[in-house]
């Protein structure tokens, strides 16, 4: 798979990652909602957790499923979303492919949230009962960048609107027609 051109010169890739809680789902639902159709939710959670029923680890299934998925969209025309934890030791190898083989712009960005702040919008979730502080705190790695500054930090005080009009404008989305699909 490595080395085949995926995407268009049209289409764009976009990789949200941060830890737990930081708000990558969110901002993947607000950057589709704003955009319209023709633009595809890669999400980690979803294809690892319901899809495969895995747990993260170096070599698991589910990332190449993400990469598939991904290359799949980006072929059909779509603009992808690329989101979830998605550790740099486990992630970074495929999602340095992704980005080496699209003809398109790619971006990334790595939503940074203090620990703290974690906990408290965990405990708003459905999984938070489910879901101890324990558990987050093994979760949690500060910020755990992929290597060659491929991507924008945005912390915390960026609230979730600002956020995504932030993305949609830096990738160039907002001067794009949404796929009529």
């Amino acid at each position: 798979m490595a080395g085949v051109r995926v995407g268009s010169e049209r289409t764009r890739l976009i990789v949200l990652r941060g830890n737990s809680a930081s708000g990558k789902s969110s901002v993947a639902a607000g950057l589709r909602e704003r955009f319209g159709r023709g633009l595809a939710l890669v999400g980690q959670d979803n294809l690892r957790r319901t899809v495969l029923r895995e747990r993260d680890r170096p070599g698991a299934a589910n990332i190449g499923l993400i990469e598939l998925t991904a290359r799949y969209a980006l072929d059909a025309g779509y603009h992808v979303v690329v989101e979830g934890i998605l550790y740099a030791g486990h992630y970074g190898p495929m999602l340095a492919r992704l980005r080496a083989d699209h003809r398109g712009p790619t971006y990334g960005y790595y939503l940074d949230v203090p620990f703290a702040e974690t906990l408290a919008r965990h405990a708003t979730k459905p999984i938070a009962d489910d879901v101890g502080e324990d558990l987050l705190r093994e979760w949690y790695r500060p910020l755990d960048l992929l290597p060659g500054g491929v991507e924008t930090v945005i912390g915390a005080e960026s609230g979730l609107a600002e956020t995504v009009a932030r993305i949609f404008s830096e990738t160039g989305l907002a001067g794009l027609p949404p796929l009529d699909r």
